[in-house]
């Protein structure tokens, strides 16, 4: 007989691949990416709600969910399963539906601590009276927190059996959609209960084919079948389970009673589901049965690893390319607009305009402080240029990338004007500091104004050729080799300053796409995850 694998080293393996899944994140909006978070989310709840749990406790109690879609009769069938009312029943459900799990008496410490479902805290409501109509656990309406389940006992359950009744898998309310399918994910046997008028809806087949893919153990339920047609409906059903490769799932039948309307208040009579609590029963009683169940469904688990993890690497790896793509635009729009930039230096396009006025009238019309204070200004707009017309390249590739709807859009900016005017009235000061001390070290008596020597210096920089004569000044008031001096020292300070400008607004823009941590190591780290998992199997 084939058991349980519960080896240390093999629990450990899947513990380590269960932390590189929960370390994924998926943030970019790709084709593909919410199939991708889905997929975390089923990964992390299997782990966690079913696969290490019983790993590590084989002998706890058979975990049976039952699912389904609204109105298929789940809770009248776990209820009648018991023999009394654990369950609300009905059609029309609260807007919060907190699962139910009832298990026999002495059971009940298997599942009043943290071993499956952790995230769900424990609702323990004592026993009132034990009749079919009125509840040993209360009516099922009692106001409960979300986020919680609601545990039961029952002596009439066999020993090592627990039934656990799942909020409606089409549920309108988002978190309990979520909620049915974490829990069937807590499963040993999965029960589908559909009805006679919608076995063929799309929802109940998505959860059957999943559990094929799953290799869990399945049963199904045809529920609320009218006798006039139970025939038919049986083997039309019969027959879509056979086509889907199901036909070997057990498959039971209850047909339609008074006791299945009514808003669900009755219990059906203990014939109709005798059928299934005798084939539960028989999982937990034979060994090799519940054996058999165990590990069909963990195994499947454990296989279903072998194509979902490398799928989740590619999820990974594909979020991290766009990343790279994104980040590469921003860095090729201010490349671009720097060499730019640098272009126009040399070209002197800063000695322009007021500033290029300002030069021609210095110093007879305008003072060294105006002719610095143009300068200052025209640089100050050719940069603001270069970074507008870098955003614009930017807005412009990542319209055309799905993952940049993450991002927030390149828009004009009215801090940056104010960011670039500091950085360049920084230079500035650092360029009057610089003639100061050399100015200061001059052996002459009469040692020309710093300012003006500041003024024909930032002049000589930025006008290019047209400033050849604001060289020569500079030279004529300190000196060839002191000018020589200024001018080595005062360019590399022009490329400092606008290198930082660019590159602080560069990195401004990319700051939100780093801030989602989109790195590579989680697709290395989930195959190398797989890969020792693969080996301790």
């Amino acid at each position: 007989m084939v058991t349980l694998d519960v080896r240390p080293q093999l629990i450990d393996a899947l513990s380590a691949l269960r932390d590189r899944v929960a370390a994924v994140r998926l943030p970019l909006p790709l084709p593909g990416a919410p199939r991708a978070r889905q997929s975390r989310a089923e990964l992390l709840a299997q782990l966690d709600d079913y696969l290490l749990p019983r790993l590590r406790d084989p002998e706890a109690p058979l975990l049976v969910v039952v699912g389904g879609s609204t109105g298929a009769g789940k809770s009248t069938l776990v209820n009648s399963l018991v023999g009394r009312r654990v369950s609300e029943a009905g059609v029309l459900r609260p807007t919060t539906r907190t699962p139910v799990l009832v298990c026999h008496p002495e059971d009940h410490h298997w599942f009043a601590g943290m071993r499956v479902l952790p995230d769900l805290t424990r609702v323990w409501l004592p026993h009132q009276e034990d009749d079919p109509a009125g509840g040993g656990g209360g009516d099922g309406t009692e106001p409960l927190e979300r986020g919680a389940l609601r545990v039961d006992t029952a002596p009439t359950l066999p020993r090592g059996l627990a039934l656990l009744d799942a909020p409606d898998i089409d549920s309108l309310v988002v978190e309990n959609r979520l909620l049915a399918a974490e829990l069937i994910c807590a499963a040993d046997v999965w029960v589908m209960v559909t009805t006679a008028s919608r076995y063929a809806d799309a929802v109940p087949w998505h959860l059957l084919r999943t559990a094929k893919e799953y290799d869990a153990s399945l049963v199904t339920v045809l529920d609320r079948v009218p006798h006039q047609v139970i025939d038919e409906v049986s083997r039309q059903y019969g027959a879509l389970l056979t086509r889907a490769g199901l036909g070997d799932v057990p498959r039971f039948t209850i047909p339609e009673l008074p006791e299945s309307a009514g808003a669900g208040r009755g219990l059906l009579p203990t014939t109709a589901v005798a059928p299934l609590l005798g084939w539960l029963a028989h999982r937990v009683q034979d060994p090799a049965a519940r054996q058999q169940a165990l590990v069909r469904t963990a195994a499947g688990v454990v296989d279903s690893l072998n194509a979902r993890m490398p799928e989740l690497a590619g999820a990974v790896a594909a979020q991290y390319a766009a990343a790279v793509r994104l980040t590469g635009a921003v860095e090729d729009a201010y490349a671009t607009e720097g060499e730019r930039v640098r272009r126009q230096l040399q070209r002197g396009a800063v000695l322009a305009g007021d500033a290029r006025t300002r030069w021609r009238g210095y110093p007879r019309d305008s003072s060294a402080r105006e002719l610095l204070d143009s300068l200052v200004e025209s640089l100050g707009a050719l940069l603001q240029c270069a970074v507008a017309a870098a955003d614009e390249r930017v807005e412009d590739t990542w319209r055309r990338e799905p993952a940049a709807g993450a991002l927030p859009v390149p828009a004009p900016d009215g801090e940056a004007t104010e960011r670039i005017g500091i950085a360049v009235r920084r230079w500035r000061r650092v360029l009057e500091e610089l003639a100061e001390e050399e100015v200061r070290q001059l052996e002459r008596s009469a040692a020309p104004e710093p300012e003006a020597v500041a003024a024909l210096l930032a002049t000589a920089l930025l006008g290019g050729r047209r400033a050849r004569v604001a060289g020569e000044r500079l030279a004529e008031r300190v000196g060839a080799q002191s000018a020589l001096r200024l001018r080595d020292r005062g360019g590399e300070l022009v490329t400092t300053y606008v290198e930082r400008v660019l590159h602080a607004e560069r990195d401004r823009r990319i700051a939100p796409l780093d801030a989602l941590e989109v790195s590579p190591e989680p697709q290395a780290e989930l195959i190398a995850a797989l890969s020792l998992l693969q080996k301790e199997r």
